[in-house]
């Protein structure tokens, strides 16, 4: 009981001795004895909870520990951390991204912080005849030979759903592609009121929980579809077979965080929780995907569709590929998510260990797509740690016709990298 793991409870014991001593003889007030005293029943408790371990173990000491443990991220970022160091995002990338919002001075007077000699550094080559641009809004026509084509940017702001952030960031995002002139992707959490509150162009994702667009029983409305798709703020339509961050494992959002607007805007019941099935209901072959692509390009009214993956096996996209040949349905897009992605949503080992990194998985859909004469149709996005004009420019070079950006706008807005919440309890901590 004396050993030293004890020390600061027995350290506690003395100082209340000390102080009740001082206290009887009038040189200090009794109150002095509140402070050791809760010491004292700190010390107490972890003696008696099971919960923890190491507090059992090292009364209040071990509080320390997990005082250092939350206060990690911080100290690292701020006092440790290389400005160059990506995981997932150097600062050099982050402050680029905050001074650029502000308007403030980005450069660098006394050069590169890179080097330039490490290995896999990357630049671009320029040339000694530089052309001159007419302008700097560098667009892409999704769609050409559709109803409703669109001419879109090729930088916007990818999927991220209502419900995973606040209102005032969906606000935000929106007001931002408005301005900008870009698209804003819903996420498959379907549209809700915030999206509609600037008019910014929206891209709908639909995803396997079809929300927006369900019945009661969870499968795909076409009326409840058609009806919110008129619209003409939305500009395309995308269906989502997978994501980077958590390729293949669906989702769930608890019913504690689905409040009446959420419930309203996804369709779903109050008090249960959301779940996004790991597969569609809707199809399960290449050919039943294809086939939906067209059900929802015509019940849209002819606005571009297409969807979205993070490549897994090859030889699955190379059967949609096959699909397309067979049936003459082409999707009007495709948009390659890469493994870089992020999410609080998702098991560490899907979020580190699954699904194919964008570089990859871009070339083997730009490359299928060459190899059966059907790149000039079928446009191709790209989304994966999109920060700076050289990461569009170096994605647009491997085979992409525009990017799409998601934690580069969240940092934008202002919600920081570290924070423990900055996904799973956006709706209280997310702000303009």
């Amino acid at each position: 009981m004396f050993s030293r793991r004890y020390l600061a409870m027995w350290s506690a014991v003395a100082l209340l001795a000390v102080y009740a001593a001082l206290a009887a003889t009038h040189y200090v007030s009794w109150l002095w004895i509140v402070v050791p005293l809760a010491f004292i029943a700190l010390g107490c408790y972890d003696l008696a909870q099971q919960r923890h371990a190491i507090l059992r173990n090292y009364p209040l000491w071990g509080h320390l520990r997990f005082l250092f443990e939350f206060i990690r991220p911080e100290i690292r970022q701020y006092f440790v951390e290389n400005d160059t160091d990506e995981k997932p995002f150097s600062r050099a990338q982050r402050s680029i991204v905050y001074q650029r919002a502000k308007n403030d001075v980005d450069s660098r007077p006394y050069g590169t912080e890179l080097d330039v000699k490490a290995v896999a550094h990357e630049w671009i080559s320029h040339s000694l005849a530089p052309t001159t641009l007419d302008s700097h809004d560098f667009r892409i026509v999704v769609g050409a030979d559709r109803v409703q084509p669109y001419s879109m940017s090729i930088f916007n702001v990818s999927a991220m759903s209502f419900g995973s952030l606040s209102a005032n960031a969906i606000m935000a995002l929106n007001l931002g592609a408005k301005k900008g002139n870009f698209a804003h992707d819903t996420g498959e959490g379907s549209m809700s009121k915030y999206h509609r509150e600037h008019g910014g162009d929206i891209i709908w994702e639909i995803a396997s929980g079809y929300f927006g667009c369900r019945n009661d029983d969870g499968t795909f409305s076409a009326e409840k579809f058609a009806k919110q798709a008129a619209e003409p703020q939305v500009k395309m339509i995308e269906v989502k077979l997978s994501q980077g961050a958590k390729p293949g494992h669906g989702g769930v959002l608890p019913a504690a965080k689905i409040t009446p607007e959420i419930a309203d805007t996804r369709g779903v019941p109050m008090g249960r929780d959301c779940i996004s099935p790991a597969t569609h209901s809707e199809f399960s072959t290449p050919r039943g995907l294809l086939e939906f692509v067209e059900r929802l390009r015509t019940l849209s009214g002819g606005k571009p569709t297409g969807f979205k993956l993070c490549i897994g096996h090859p030889w699955e996209f190379f059967g949609i590929a096959k699909a397309m040949l067979e049936t003459g349905i082409l999707p009007d897009f495709i948009v390659v998510d890469g493994a870089e992605g992020g999410t609080g949503a998702a098991p560490l080992e899907f979020t580190d260990h699954v699904g194919v990194p964008l570089q990859e998985g871009l070339l083997l859909v730009h490359n299928t797509l060459v190899g059966i004469g059907l790149r000039q149709r079928i446009r191709i996005g790209a989304s994966g740690k999109m920060i700076t004009a050289f990461d569009i420019t170096k994605t647009l070079a491997i085979g992409a016709d525009w990017v799409n950006a998601a934690r580069g706008f969240m940092f934008a807005v202002e919600i920081p990298p570290y924070s423990n919440n900055y996904w799973s309890d956006s709706t209280l901590f997310f702000g303009t």
